[in-house]
C-alpha cells in the first residue's frame, strides 16, 4: 500500500491510504489519479472495479444534475426600480407577480406542465432588478417573442405608487430561454 501525504510540512495532514494495484488499474481506464485515490478511499479499498463503479456512478449523477440544471424551469421577477417603492411594497408586488403569472400558467395544459416541472425541480424563484418602465416593457416583449408565459403587475395606487403603475413583470421557462430575457440583470438586494 502507499501513503499520501497532503501538505509541504512533511507532516501527514489528513493521510490517504490506497492500494497501488487498484490505483494503476484505475488510471489505466483514464480515471484521473486523485479522482482515484478518491474512489479508492470512500469505498474502501475493496477493488479497483468497485473504485471505478463508484466513479463512474458519481459522474453520471453529475451529468444528470447539469442536465436537470440545465433543462429545470425558473420563475424570474423583474423590479422596476424607477419607482419610490419600500421593502414591504416591493415584497406584496412579487407576490402579486407570482400569483399572477401561476394562475395564467395552470390556465393551458402546456403551461401547466410546465408549473410541474418547475415545482418538481424546486420551484426555483429569482427576483432581479429592471430600471425602468420602458425596460420591463421591453423584457415582456421579448418573452412573448419567445413564447415565454409573463405576467406584469399594474399598481392598484392604493399606497405609495401612482395607479397603473408596472410594478414587477414575473416570466417562467426553462432556465436557458428565461436567461435569454433576464441573464444581464442584477440581483435585487
Amino acid at each position: 500500500m502507499e501513503t499520501c501525504e497532503q501538505g509541504s510540512t512533511g507532516e501527514a495532514q489528513g493521510a490517504m491510504e490506497v492500494n497501488l494495484d487498484y490505483l494503476l488499474q484505475l488510471k489505466e481506464l483514464d480515471i484521473p489519479e486523485e479522482e482515484a485515490k478518491k474512489a479508492l478511499i470512500v469505498t474502501g479499498n475493496i477493488s479497483a472495479e468497485e473504485a471505478a463503479i463508484f466513479y463512474f456512478e458519481s459522474l453520471e449523477r453529475l451529468n444528470e444534475e447539469m442536465e436537470d440544471e440545465q433543462n429545470s424551469h425558473k420563475m424570474v421577477f423583474v423590479v422596476n426600480m424607477e419607482l419610490p417603492m419600500g421593502v414591504g411594497k416591493i415584497a406584496a408586488q412579487v407576490g402579486h407577480a407570482a400569483v399572477g403569472l401561476y394562475q395564467v400558467l395552470i390556465k393551458e395544459s402546456k403551461t401547466r406542465e410546465m408549473a410541474y416541472k418547475w415545482d418538481e425541480y424546486g420551484a426555483k424563484k429569482v427576483v432581479l432588478q429592471g430600471s425602468t418602465t420602458a425596460h420591463l416593457l421591453e423584457l415582456q416583449a421579448l418573452a412573448i417573442s419567445l413564447n415565454l408565459p409573463n405576467y406584469l403587475v399594474r399598481d392598484a395606487g392604493r399606497t405609495q405608487i401612482a395607479a397603473g403603475s408596472y410594478t414587477v413583470l414575473s416570466i417562467m421557462g426553462e432556465a436557458e430561454s428565461v436567461n435569454v430575457v433576464t441573464g444581464k440583470l442584477k440581483l435585487l438586494n
